[in-house]
């Protein structure tokens, strides 16, 4: 979380406490309270804003006191009125579309919140503080930002015009611990006997891709796998901007870097795969597959970097190659070249999907495939191993016994997920 002490709000949850009079009443005492701190221009210590709101409310009870001075200092230092939901045991995802359409997911799929940010130009105000703190220059010249807040918590966020009016803010929320195979099949994402298969595909170096689509879980999964790997390797991991946890005692974190105002100063993902040769890695991780990159995570993972892992987006497994093929030409590799490279290089696609789990959108990995060259030796072949529908039994395909056979792991049949 965004780091700072104001007192919590009185007891209640996040989406309670939004909504109802005494709770609009203390939105609109605080924004008033906030705009007459930042017009006098005085230092906004903790002491001033406490006396200021004690000062000014005091027709409220302490308990609404208390309230107003946590949403005054949260808009101040914060994430203003998100903060509550960020401070909520259990949220991933907290989306803003404007001042009073905010989204969170706390574990069971997005739902509305009862959030009043004030006006378009409020929206905007904190996008704009978000991306200071994250290290972000955002406003008219570069309307975009895309980097992590102090405590972790990734954002994103655009501003007018590229979209209708005000910002559009993405915030989502690491968990405290990194995932692990074992948590992940708890929580069923995957069978038990997959997370037996997967833990062998890694110690064995296959070359994994993990697909799936924004907010599938992809880096969750990837975070976990890479757990996986002997503690006596070396990981680099490369990522446009932090992502990942991992609980491995060896990791090197490269991150990407955008230019500066002035158009230089740009570090991008394709020269740090090239820098990680040089940093002597067991393994190569890379946080996401979307350009040039893959040229060279492919030339790495074929010149003696094999059991290197890379996230990609993509709708289902069949989608995979064709995605891969897509990006080479972005890359200037032709079909023919990527393929054998490809199949080269990689070995396994993991695909992860939201399935709807009696009402409930879970994540969850819903098919295991291999990656292998046609006998034409001129395309990229997807052939399943394994599918689940998230709920019932999975279904081992004909390559289930061969891939288990060749890292040692259960050899057939599907058992239930959990």
């Amino acid at each position: 979380m965004i780091d700072f002490p104001p007192p919590a709000p009185p007891g209640g949850r996040a989406d309670d406490r939004a909504g109802g009079r005494g709770a609009q009443r203390a939105a609109a005492m605080a924004r008033a309270i906030r705009q007459g701190l930042v017009r006098d221009g005085a230092d906004l210590t903790y002491d001033r804003v406490r006396a200021r709101v004690w000062e000014q409310t005091r027709m409220l009870t302490s308990a609404e006191q208390a309230d107003v001075l946590a949403r005054v200092w949260a808009d101040l230092t914060g994430a203003g009125p998100l903060q509550e939901l960020l401070a909520t045991p259990g949220t991933t995802d907290v989306l803003v579309n404007g001042p009073n359409d905010v989204w969170w997911d706390r574990g069971n799929g997005l739902e509305k919140a009862n959030i009043d940010i004030g006006a378009d130009s409020d929206v905007r105000t904190l996008a704009m503080r978000l991306a200071a703190a994250a290290g972000c220059r955002l406003d008219d010249a570069v309307p975009h930002a895309d980097g992590r807040l102090p405590g972790g918590v990734r954002l994103h966020a655009m501003l007018h015009p590229l979209v209708d009016s005000g910002a559009v803010i993405s915030l989502r929320i690491p968990r405290s611990e990194p995932w692990t195979l074992a948590d992940l099949t708890a929580r069923g994402m995957m069978p038990r006997q997959w997370e037996v298969l997967l833990g062998r595909c890694v110690a064995e170096k296959m070359g994994i891709i993990v697909s799936g689509a924004t907010g599938s879980g992809k880096s969750t999964l990837l975070g976990a796998l890479l757990q996986q790997v002997p503690t006596n390797e070396r990981i680099v991991l490369i990522e446009e901007s932090k992502e990942i946890d991992v609980a491995h005692p060896h990791v090197v974190r490269l991150q990407a870097r955008r230019a500066n105002a002035e158009g230089v100063g740009e570090v991008s993902m394709q020269q740090l795969v090239k820098e990680a040769l040089r940093m002597r890695p067991d393994r190569i991780a890379v946080g996401e597959v979307r350009g040039a990159e893959l040229r060279e995570m492919l030339i790495a993972f074929n010149t003696g970097h094999p059991g290197g892992i890379g996230t990609l987006h993509a709708n289902t497994a069949a989608d995979v190659a064709a995605r891969l093929v897509s990006l080479g030409l972005m890359c200037g590799l032709p079909p023919r070249v990527l393929a054998n490279q490809a199949a080269s290089a990689l070995d396994l696609v993991v695909h992860v999907s939201r399935v709807d789990v009696g009402g409930s959108v879970e994540r969850r990995v819903t098919d295991i495939a291999m990656l292998v060259l046609a006998p034409n030796r001129d395309d990229l072949l997807i052939e399943p191993v394994a599918q689940w529908d998230g709920r019932n039994q999975f279904r081992p395909r004909d390559g289930w016994g061969p891939l288990a056979a060749r890292v040692g792991a259960v050899p057939h049949r599907s058992d239930r997920a959990r």
